[in-house]
């Protein structure tokens, strides 16, 4: 599925999806994003998880000290270059959000928003460790996935991707509330409150579930501070 969006739902393709986006998913991306500003203060450090081709890199970098994005689609990279060349204190990468190439605890902020948790098809639970491991103690990191209310929504939207022939054709005998199915082998799931709570349970963080504009379930996760302490 990674091939998937490197090859076929990548760059202009990719743009293409928000372009054609009905009001009420564009109401969704809107929240969603504002969510996140609420998140970020002046100087934080920010990373973004999946940034395709730095669709909200501008409105983070605004608001923020410094943002990186990485995706690991060159394509969508590329595209960004090109469209964000003059924009300043953001950098755009290739590379793998379980193999990320920074140190500790080096974060304020990171995001990975638009179920990019489901999409990028990888052990949900090595993406949020490694997330963790790169956010400052007391930060916070941002999972999120659709709400169960915003299924018909979601729905439209890939049924528009289709027709514009971004998606294959989804296969409705085995397409069902919360899982979306397409001929040629490309699959959309999501991550439901129980499952957010289920992979953080055993770590070292603080996490909560909100729900955004009855569109996003968000689970906001905060590291904890480790007093260390002398033997």
């Amino acid at each position: 599925m990674i091939g998937y969006y490197n090859d076929k739902l990548s760059a202009e393709r990719l743009k293409r999806c928000y372009e054609i986006a009905p009001p009420r998913v564009r109401q969704y991306l809107k929240a969603e994003v504002n969510y996140v500003l609420r998140k970020i203060r002046p100087g934080d450090m920010v990373l973004e998880l999946g940034c395709g081709y730095g669709r909200i890199l501008s409105r983070l970098a605004q608001k923020s000290g410094w943002v990186i994005g990485i995706d690991t689609s060159l394509a969508s990279l590329l595209l960004g270059r090109g469209m964000y060349h003059i924009v300043s204190k953001f950098h755009l990468l290739n590379m793998s959000a379980v193999q990320l190439a920074f140190r500790d605890r080096i974060f304020d902020r990171v995001i990975c928003i638009q179920n990019g948790i489901s999409a990028f098809h990888v052990n949900q639970q090595d993406l949020i460790r490694e997330s963790i491991r790169v956010a400052k103690p007391g930060g916070t990191v941002l999972f999120s996935s659709y709400s169960d209310k915003f299924w018909k929504d979601r729905l439209e939207w890939f049924q528009l991707q289709s027709e514009a022939g971004l998606l294959g054709e989804i296969d409705r005998k085995k397409t069902r509330r919360g899982l979306i199915v397409c001929k040629d082998g490309f699959t959309a799931t999501t991550v439901q409150p129980h499952r957010f709570l289920s992979l953080t349970a055993e770590l070292n963080v603080d996490a909560r579930i909100v729900e955004v504009d009855e569109s996003s379930l968000f689970c906001e996760i905060i590291p904890r501070v480790t007093i260390e302490t002398d033997d």
